[in-house]
């Protein structure tokens, strides 16, 4: 049976390269990407082994750590990125629990993350080398380390089928778990701060985590190689018992699972309540933009994209902070913020995925499709870039920046708002479907999807050269008026460029609604 999971695994994999060349292009550059880091690894570690091992010893205890707290975490944050052996799908099949445990633990291998997390295991292991007692010691201790990434993965898929029976636990717990990433600038700048001032930071750290089940397995081939045997034994014993419970954990959670499924509920709304209709016209537009708006606020796919804007801009404030304040980068949260809040309707339709059918049938022009869409994001996307505009030039005492800031603020949102309506008319690639977690990558899809966001990016930037040539005309201090000049033409030609695309992305969807629906649907 457990031949059986794994061959399942592979045929799954298999069928799915096979739907899009693009899928094919994605696994390719994921795997060569992944093959670059391991030879990376592999000629630092020897180097370090046999010229410094306890920094040999520091790096492998500090990235192993990171290796499992990744896979620990990301499960949640992002249920569901491969399901290909959901539980849940095997509810009707007896199946010992022994050989599903197993069978769907080294399914998980079955992949470019767990290939290379495998791999890198014992790569690290065999780089003691020159250190036998090690090399025993560390392969049965990169075996335990890797199996804890797996479990700890499946252990909080598991947890997450038992307790997502309810639809409101789909769609807030993705937005509540990823909060914490709002700290992810305040870590950074400590991280660095506390290693500029004590070179053994790093070193002291790595000995904590040593103790810890993210870094006890890690640490074992170190310990014996510096002569530390009894230490290491002690910590692959730890390792090997944090392995066996969150292994009777996932057993627990997985027989709950299997006994009593997920299922969608349904929650109760009082009726009358028209929500975001009830504040629109009762026009095409209107409709699509309260149906629009709907969505950034109720569905996690659209909502969670907003926290991206907010992290980067704390991770650049503390990345970018000194003990004499902010510098004058962070007037760029402005232009940065407007960047990020255009791009993100140019998918809009591919998360309508089968729903865009009712905008056919019920014979929505292009034209208010797109017109709708924009002003729902630009509903919020205006005030925001406006407050990110106007905040940091008069928290650093700048304010004589503020009309060009506004300028290439408003300039970027508008125009790029324009481009958005035309590129998801005619582009469109796989995104998670409507229900899945907002975080999942569907297979294969990373090829396409990242051309398609560097053609965007690279046409935003041509046509917001009108706004930015003054504007770098007024950072050279060639004068003031530049600036004035830059909000003129960011107000002007910003909103000449949304109606030119909302204009051509409604005749280019007039076209071919029939074939992006077909395009939007695929993804099933």
């Amino acid at each position: 049976m457990v031949a059986h999971l794994l061959k399942l695994k592979l045929i799954l994999l298999r069928n799915s390269l096979k739907r899009s060349p693009w899928q094919i292009v994605g696994i390719a550059f994921g795997a060569l990407y992944g093959l670059g880091l391991l030879g990376l690894m592999l000629a630092g570690l020897f180097f370090l082994t046999f010229n410094e091992p306890e920094l040999a010893r520091t790096l492998v205890i500090l990235g192993g750590s990171a290796a499992v707290l990744g896979w620990a975490i990301v499960p949640v944050v992002a249920t569901g990125v491969d399901m290909t052996l959901d539980p849940a799908r095997f509810v009707t099949f007896a199946i010992p629990m022994r050989q599903m445990i197993l069978g769907l633990a080294l399914g998980s291998l079955i992949g470019i993350p767990g290939i290379i997390t495998l791999a890198s295991a014992l790569i690290q292991a065999a780089a003691w080398w020159q250190y036998p007692a090690a090399v025993l010691a560390g392969i049965p201790a990169a075996v335990i380390a890797v199996l804890t990434c797996v479990v700890m993965a499946r252990l909080g898929v598991a947890a997450t089928t038992s307790l997502a029976s309810s639809r409101r636990f789909k769609d807030v717990s993705g937005i509540v778990i990823i909060i914490p990433l709002m700290f992810i600038g305040p870590i950074i700048g400590f991280t660095a701060t506390a290693v500029a001032f004590n070179g053994d930071f790093l070193r002291r750290l790595a000995d904590i985590l040593a103790w810890t089940p993210l870094g006890s397995a890690w640490a074992v081939p170190g310990d014996i190689a510096l002569g530390s045997a009894g230490t290491g034994l002690l910590r692959l014993l730890i390792s090997a018992l944090f392995l066996a419970l969150i292994s009777w954990a996932w057993k627990a959670l997985l027989a709950r699972a299997l006994v009593t499924p997920a299922h969608n509920a349904t929650a109760s709304r009082s009726a009358g309540k028209l929500g975001f209709f009830a504040r629109f016209p009762a026009t095409p537009t209107g409709a699509v933009a309260a149906r629009a708006l709907t969505y950034w606020v109720r569905d996690p796919r659209y909502s969670a994209s907003l926290i991206i804007v907010p992290v980067l801009a704390v991770v650049l404030i503390f990345a970018v902070q000194t003990g004499e304040g902010l510098p004058p980068v962070v007037l760029a949260i402005g232009p940065l913020v407007a960047f990020l809040l255009a791009f993100g309707i140019s998918a809009d339709i591919s998360y309508d995925n089968t729903a865009f059918a009712l905008h056919i049938s019920s014979g929505v022009s292009g034209m208010a499709d797109r017109a709708g869409r924009a002003i729902a994001c630009a509903v919020f996307a205006l005030p925001a870039t406006l407050v990110a505009a106007v905040v940091p030039p008069i928290v650093i005492g700048r304010p004589e920046a503020l009309p060009v800031l506004l300028g290439v603020s408003v300039g970027l949102l508008l125009s790029g708002l324009g481009l958005s309506s035309v590129f998801s008319a005619r582009y469109t690639y796989n995104v998670p479907l409507p229900g899945e977690n907002a975080f999942k990558t569907p297979p294969g899809s990373t090829g396409r999807t990242m051309l398609v966001q560097f053609i965007w990016m690279g046409m935003q930037f041509v046509i917001s050269l009108p706004m930015l040539i003054p504007a770098a005309l007024y950072l050279f201090g060639l004068g003031g008026v530049w600036g004035w000049v830059t909000l003129a033409l960011g107000i002007v030609y910003g909103s000449a460029a949304l109606v030119a695309g909302i204009r051509i992305g409604g005749r280019w969807l007039d076209k071919r609604a029939p074939e992006v629906l077909l395009a939007v649907s695929v993804n099933k």
